[in-house]
């Protein structure tokens, strides 16, 4: 049973920071690109950060360079997303996503807010 389990959400203040976390089971994790994906009230998903395989090759969204930084540990199957200097605009529901097998987890919330 594949399963994508995201962890980390909640509140934080404007400038604080939260390290999301995504265990991946069921699949070759390592085998797989991984991604985050974030949805905010009202908008469309957006794409966040992507991670190749070995972590070579990341990329980021305008909106969270410098801020945010995703890696991934394959021996844990797990990848993360740590985000810095969190703004209230980056409130919303955060998702990990396989692309390959288009797999996703069930989503945290992160708000932002003082």
């Amino acid at each position: 049973q594949v399963q994508l389990v995201e962890s980390g959400g909640g509140l934080a203040q404007p400038g604080g920071s939260l390290r999301l976390s995504c265990g991946g089971s069921g699949f070759p994790f390592s085998l797989n690109v991984m991604r985050w994906y974030r949805q905010a009230p009202g908008k469309e998903r957006e794409l966040v950060a992507s991670i190749s395989t070995l972590g070579g090759r990341i990329i980021y969204a305008d909106s969270v360079k410098g801020r945010f930084t995703i890696s991934r540990d394959n021996a844990k199957n797990t990848m993360y997303l740590q985000m810095n200097n969190l703004k209230p605009e980056d409130t919303a529901v955060y998702y990990c996503n396989a692309p390959q097998k288009n797999y996703w987890g069930q989503g945290t919330q992160v708000t932002v807010s003082s």
